[in-house]
């Protein structure tokens, strides 16, 4: 825990809507100040406005510790329920026995209490917050609450706090009545990048804090930045700036603390990750999307692999025709004859009985390349001699029978074994 390396009294930058560290910047004084103009001109209904985060709730609570001593007040936040228990929840938080009420009878009671209340002189601030919630039937029946009233003043004073969504809510046309009874519309503001400074100071001075130079410059700058002025996004950064501050035992918290933190609070980052989750769950594996054209392997040109060394070897089996060319039997001096098959691996040579001058051949490849151990049996890719010259895709056209065949042959391939 960072509050005894920072020597804090107590948590700084907590989530809950503690007055205590309520900081009353331009916009909360100003709302602040009108709730209570409006309370004490009693107005009868107050709409309260805020983004959330903004602190509503915790001003709220502030405007009701200013009442303690000047009115009757009543707070609820349960705003997923009936006219009945809406009811039902005002006279429970006035610590009234409701057990075999029903709805006439509740009225009733809450009627009497706000007359005794105005005999003894007081006033009954009825605070709703998270109002943008509430069911149609219910902000009806909370209307209709403000017919408690006598010949000269209002019994009760109603605070519609809720976020921008109430405001749309008020502006529709079932809710007309409503809305013209609320006489003053309030709202908060985010902070500026001066407020955000003094908000944090004031943290962490409420919280005992004596380093006012906790936080570098830079690292407000990014705070107020990032945090876009919300009160709870600003708690969200300092927090987790200080734990991990105070992991890695530094005295101040300077940018790259604030980048890293803002870096895990990416929700972002979160929500692609979930998108990967979701297409793997439904069956399509990201590991086997298709790829781009530039993270493909680069592939051999078809001209460039295995099959021009496969025609070659074919060529000098003495295949008399073959898809790459058509060789003049005129330039073999020899007589028509069919040669073997030839795989890609080897390439047998088989002289044709028919054929007067293979055995020639046979000899001459063997004078010209001593290294061949058995010149029937040629592998593919291996280098052989014709004419006096290394024989490399036709490159050379010797003028003997077999130089001939092979450069007939793989001049049209332009390819080396």
């Amino acid at each position: 825990m960072f509050l005894d390396y920072y020597k804090l009294a107590e948590q700084p930058f907590g989530v809950t809507p503690d007055p205590r560290l309520l900081y009353l910047g331009p916009t909360h004084r100003e709302a602040l100040a009108s709730l209570v103009y409006g309370t004490e001109s009693n107005r009868g209904f107050l709409a309260l406005i805020a983004e959330p985060g903004m602190g509503k709730t915790s001003l709220l609570y502030h405007y009701l510790t200013y009442l303690q001593d000047k009115a009757r007040t009543a707070f609820v936040f349960r705003a997923d329920c009936e006219p009945r228990e809406f009811i039902r929840y005002v006279l429970l938080d006035l610590g009234i026995d409701i057990s075999g009420m029903d709805l006439p009878t509740m009225h009733d009671k809450l009627n009497r209490l706000l007359i005794g209340e105005m005999q003894a002189g007081r006033r009954f601030v009825l605070v709703i917050d998270e109002a943008q919630s509430l069911e149609d039937k219910t902000l009806e029946s909370i209307r209709l609450l403000s017919n408690f009233e006598s010949p000269w003043m209002k019994l009760i004073l109603i605070v519609l706090a809720g976020q921008p969504q109430l405001a749309n809510r008020l502006s529709s046309p079932s809710l007309a009545q409503l809305r013209q009874r609320i006489s003053m519309l309030i709202r908060l503001e985010p902070f500026d990048a001066e407020d955000v400074n003094a908000y944090i100071d004031h943290r962490l001075w409420t919280a005992g804090g004596k380093n006012s130079s906790l936080f570098t410059v830079g690292a407000r700058k990014m705070i107020a930045e990032h945090s876009q002025g919300i009160p709870r996004n600003i708690n969200n950064i300092c927090f987790n700036a200080m734990s991990l501050a105070c992991a890695l035992k530094r005295e101040t918290i300077d940018r790259d603390i604030i980048n890293e933190v803002v870096a895990d609070l990416d929700f972002g980052r979160l929500t692609e990750k979930h998108v990967v989750v979701n297409r793997t769950e439904s069956g399509v594996d990201p590991k086997r999307q298709a790829p781009r054209l530039s993270d493909s392997p680069k592939r051999k040109s078809f001209a460039g692999g295995w099959i021009p060394r496969l025609a070659i070897a074919g060529m000098l089996s003495l295949t008399v025709a073959t898809p790459a060319g058509q060789v003049n039997r005129n330039e073999l001096g020899a007589a028509e004859g069919p040669a073997n098959a030839v795989g890609p691996d080897s390439a047998p040579l088989v002289p044709s009985k028919s054929a007067s001058y293979n055995g020639d051949v046979l000899e001459k490849l063997r004078g010209l390349n001593p290294w061949l151990s058995d010149p029937n049996q040629i592998q593919s890719g291996q280098e052989f001699r014709s004419s006096g010259t290394t024989s490399r895709g036709g490159e050379q056209r010797a003028a003997d029978p077999v130089s001939n065949v092979v450069s007939a042959k793989a001049k049209n391939n332009e390819h080396a074994l």
